[in-house]
């Protein structure tokens, strides 16, 4: 038996132009050659619109303890996840009540009862549904989310559904606070957003994309080079320009090892989901996998229309290879994040219905 997605579904927050974002907000926060810099980061950063709970033009939560953030989390990130929940189960034509498993991905709020928990019982799914709460694993959080109920599946032949919901909007930092490179960049990328996708044993009359193969690689020489740390006020992202090195000297080598596994090769990919990080890495990525520009034209398209959401986000670029004209029949997705850490998942099937 297969673990089959069989489900996407997406939410978004309202949408703000990052160029009104950087007018009407961040270009009050430097001076001198910083303002500069800063300002030619914010329009090289491949995102032209943003989604956001908190638009730092209508509320500003720099100065929020820890404490209120979390709150707010709390209080957005349920009606945003339940959107995203509601519209994978419908695609997929799966119950709530019918899951066996429900896992959530999220790194940026926490609090108890958490999403899992008020998402299960919003939902009507059962009360004897296991459930899994990922937190803090970041940008890749989906694909070893992914993986964790694709095993489920196979193992209990029992629908399971995966959450990842990430509201970065409300780590924005103090403008003092820490005005350096890496600060301005998060800054420049972030968004927010919710994804769901259903996965489900494999049956002929629900079509959809097997989880044929996973694989990881970690680089902890570079550990220090991504960072999510808890302050006072919020999260604060620590994001080191090294990055796309270590991705390179790493990305050929793990794609060829699972490809290799299934007698594939790179030239019999026909979709590439690859968590748009930022414009280095996909260049990185399509440089050392020796891709065409157009392989990697929903990865950019996502990223200038919704940023980098953290976890959901290489959800939100297999949503829009489904939707191609004539939907890929084979997909890698490849996420990465703290670590650092790289992750790699081989999908094969027939089509979802868009």
């Amino acid at each position: 038996m297969d673990a089959v997605i069989s489900g996407i579904g997406v939410a978004l927050p309202p949408a703000t132009a990052q160029d009104d974002i950087w007018d009407g907000y961040f270009a009050h926060h430097y001076t001198g050659a910083r303002h500069g810099l800063a300002r030619r980061i914010f329009a090289n950063a491949g995102v032209r619109t943003r989604q956001a709970v908190v638009s730092p033009l209508l509320e500003d939560v720099a100065h929020w303890s820890t404490e209120r953030r979390m709150r707010r989390y709390q209080a957005e990130a349920i009606p945003l996840g339940k959107a995203a929940v509601d519209r994978a189960l419908a695609d997929a034509g799966v119950a709530a009540g019918d899951l066996g498993l429900f896992a959530v991905c999220s790194c940026t709020g926490y609090a108890t009862p958490g999403l899992d928990i008020l998402l299960a019982r919003d939902l009507g799914m059962s009360p004897h549904v296991q459930r899994l709460f990922v937190g803090h694993m970041g940008c890749y959080a989906a694909l070893p989310g992914l993986g964790t109920v694709s095993d489920f599946v196979v193992a209990r032949g029992r629908p399971a559904l995966l959450l990842c919901a990430e509201l970065t909007s409300l780590h924005l930092q103090p403008p003092g606070a820490r005005a350096d490179i890496q600060q301005i960049v998060s800054h420049a990328l972030f968004s927010d957003a919710a994804a769901a996708v259903v996965v489900t044993p494999e049956d002929q009359n629900h079509p959809g994309y097997a989880v044929r193969e996973l694989a990881a690689i970690t680089d902890t020489s570079t550990a220090d080079h991504m960072t999510w740390e808890v302050t006072d006020l919020g999260f604060r992202m620590g994001l080191s320009p090294k990055v796309p090195a270590v991705l390179a000297a790493h990305v050929r080598g793990l794609v060829d090892q699972v490809l290799s596994a299934h007698g594939r090769s790179i030239a019999e990919v026909d979709g590439w989901a690859v968590h748009p990080g930022g414009p280095k890495i996909l260049d990185v990525v399509q440089e050392r996998l020796e891709l065409p520009a157009a392989a990697l034209a929903e990865s950019r398209a996502v990223l200038a229309a919704h940023g980098n959401c953290s976890s959901p986000t290489v959800l939100l670029v297999l949503n829009e290879l489904r939707r191609r004209p004539v939907p890929p029949r084979r997909i890698v997705m490849l996420a990465f994040g703290p670590g650092l850490t790289l992750y790699v998942t081989l999908l094969e099937g027939s089509t979802l219905a868009a």
